[in-house]
């Protein structure tokens, strides 16, 4: 080894970078508990408020829906956020399967698999006819609950966000794929080979979708998913030039609590 390797120094990760001016909350999977929802907002809106003038904007990273109580009321609340904030909202596999549940019967067998049975029952199915009727019976019982306004609203959401030095997405990216030749099924599936890459992307992943009992925050990625459905912790991450705090809404035996930290 030459001197000139020997005192080389490995150059330091770059500090990812929201744009001057702007503030992002990113809100992790949901998954139909609004009562963490609802804290997550009132937390966010006190913080935002203490910081001081931005253009701020909330991202949901997806799976508003399934496998908690309230996925109805949760999707509602999440337009309703808008009239208020400036919000935008990413598709995660849930929303996919929901959707696609509408088309395919094989989809909708898929569906009810994955928690999708307490979406349908939180439009107000009745749950002992629901439970009693065959798939194509229970598809269309499914079909005449949920407003054709909530799946417009569910088709809206976007595959990725581009925030300064940021990609917001649910699950994840294919490493060392262009960005803008992502797949949308990656985008919203992916663990492997995504979550135990090394290597930079370009830009610090922000994700969903893998639950983690802690907000994993690593070089290359940061991943708050906390599996609010059956921890009844809510993760939202907010980020503001080189800044980054996390914001987590945890329930034990009916009571909320809220607690702030660094990133």
């Amino acid at each position: 080894m030459n001197l000139r390797n020997f005192f080389r120094r490995e150059q330091p990760t770059p500090i990812a970078a929201i744009p001057p001016g702007e503030r992002v909350y990113a809100i992790g999977d949901i998954h139909g508990r609004l009562d963490l929802l609802v804290e997550i907002g009132r937390a966010i809106d006190r913080d935002d408020a203490r910081r001081g003038p931005a253009d701020t904007t909330v991202i949901f990273l997806g799976d508003l829906i399934d496998r908690g109580p309230e996925s109805a009321t949760v999707v509602a609340a999440a337009r309703e956020w808008a009239r208020e904030r400036k919000v935008r909202y990413i598709a995660g596999n849930h929303e996919e399967m929901f959707l696609s549940s509408f088309d395919k019967l094989a989809a909708f067998r898929n569906f009810l698999r994955n928690g999708g049975t307490e979406t349908v029952l939180s439009y107000g199915v009745d749950p002992e006819a629901f439970m009693a009727a065959d798939l194509e019976q229970a598809q269309k019982m499914m079909f005449a609950a949920v407003p054709r306004a909530d799946l417009a609203f569910l088709r809206s959401f976007e595959q990725m966000i581009l925030v300064g030095d940021y990609l917001f997405v649910h699950a994840g990216i294919r490493p060392d794929e262009p960005l803008d030749k992502q797949a949308p099924h990656d985008c919203r599936w992916i663990r492997e080979p995504f979550l135990s890459h090394p290597g930079q992307h370009g830009v610090m992943v922000v994700h969903g979708h893998t639950v983690t009992g802690e907000p994993e925050v690593l070089a290359n990625r940061i991943g708050i998913d906390t599996g609010a459905f059956m921890s009844g912790c809510l993760t939202a991450l907010g980020l503001e030039g080189r800044d980054r705090w996390l914001i987590q809404t945890s329930e034990d035996s009916g009571a909320i609590e809220t607690v702030a930290r660094a990133a």
